[in-house]
């Protein structure tokens, strides 16, 4: 935003709530229904326009769903309201029914994302109906620990080692109070992921081989960041705090442009980037230490958040009031329409055609907002 001066007005923490409530409500009257007519239950349509496979929850995608709860406390955190803390338990309700088996899957990242999900549901909102799932899902997680490796799979039975699973794991151990596996998980990311030349996270590698994939995704960077960032705070070890500085500058230098993050991808991919924001926030809220290193470690992230947050925000398009995000949140959004579904193979759910359909699109949008809000509030 712009004065009459031709100034640049920061927007202040009350628009971005603002903003953030209508990132809500998007999501809310075009993705969220009830899970097959039945009663105390809501789950994320995964595209809108929505096919009738999508309609009828034939597609569901439990890891867009487990954010969708993390999304929905961001939201019941900064505004609480009993609609809000309803939403919670209505939404993990509907993943159990709709999973058939459990709570539990064969990918530990999914279970990984379902448990961070509902540890900050019930911490952080008293959603007690939780309780039983996450007993359930801390042993699994647990069990799925390989100390040959010091680490966890992608999913059962892989011999895939990467940094999707084992970072989110991490920081559900750390919530959950298990500091030492954390700490395993995370010194495993650092020693066998870490790019040396960029500083950036690779995507995996594979056991006993050794062979490394080096892509590099945007989600990796956040949940290895987020992981140190808890660690920092419950340990008080330097390495840390140390690593976690270091991965900071490393994306402000390789994955932003003019300080907002890039990229531009939907399906599983439209979620990368709104999850590095998410630990991009945290970082600059909790990570510890007065040195100046530190506190311009803090308000880097900060930044990010808040150029990626006003980019996006000045690119979505305006659909009856309510905010559409695009894929790339430099470039404006594109109206979607039904045709050109993503579908899941080989693990992972592919983008539809026009990538503003997509559910993880429009949730990482959604996150980008209460992010904004979050560090916006803290004055940074």
């Amino acid at each position: 935003m712009t004065s009459r001066t031709g100034r640049t007005i920061e927007p202040t923490a009350a628009l971005w709530s603002q903003r953030a409530d209508l990132a809500e409500a998007a999501i809310l009257s075009r993705h969220l229904r009830k899970l097959w007519g039945c009663p105390g239950t809501q789950l994320g349509v995964v595209g809108w326009p929505a096919t009738k496979r999508e309609r009828t929850f034939a597609f569901w995608h439990y890891w867009w769903q487990a954010h969708l709860i993390d999304c929905a406390v961001d939201a019941a955190n900064r505004a609480p309201t009993p609609a809000r803390q309803r939403r919670l338990w209505s939404i993990a309700h509907a993943m159990r029914l709709r999973n058939i088996t459990g709570w539990t899957n064969n990918y530990y990242d999914d279970m990984a994302w379902l448990t961070i999900s509902l540890e900050r549901a019930e911490r952080t909102q008293g959603v007690a109906e939780v309780r039983g799932a996450l007993l359930v899902l801390e042993k699994a997680l647990v069990n799925g620990f390989e100390p040959e490796f010091g680490a966890v799979p992608w999913r059962k039975g892989s011999d895939f080692f990467n940094a999707p699973a084992n970072g989110p794991v991490g920081i559900a151990m750390a919530r959950l109070g298990n500091y030492p596996r954390a700490q395993e998980l995370a010194d495993f990311l650092d020693a066998n992921l870490r790019d040396k030349e960029t500083g950036l996270i690779f995507d995996g590698i594979h056991l006993p081989s050794g062979a490394v994939e080096t892509p590099v995704y945007s989600y990796c960077q956040g949940v290895t960041l987020g992981l140190e960032t808890e660690l920092a705070v419950h340990t008080g070890e330097p390495r840390h705090a140390e690593r976690a500085i270091r991965l900071i500058d490393a994306v402000e230098e390789h994955m932003t442009d003019r300080g907002i993050v890039v990229g531009d991808g939907g399906g599983d991919g439209g979620l990368f980037n709104g999850i590095l924001i998410r630990y991009l926030a945290l970082a600059a809220l909790m990570l510890p230490g007065d040195e100046p290193v530190h506190i311009a470690a803090r308000r880097k992230a900060a930044a990010i958040v808040r150029s990626s947050a006003t980019a996006a925000w000045e690119h979505r398009l305006d659909v009856e009031g309510e905010p559409l995000f695009g894929a790339d949140w430099r470039q404006p959004a594109r109206l979607p329409g039904v045709a050109g579904a993503g579908v899941f193979e080989g693990g992972s759910v592919s983008a539809s055609r026009s990538p503003e359909r997509d559910l993880s699109v429009q949730l990482s949008g959604w996150k980008l907002m209460e992010a904004a809000h979050t560090v916006t509030a803290a004055g940074l």
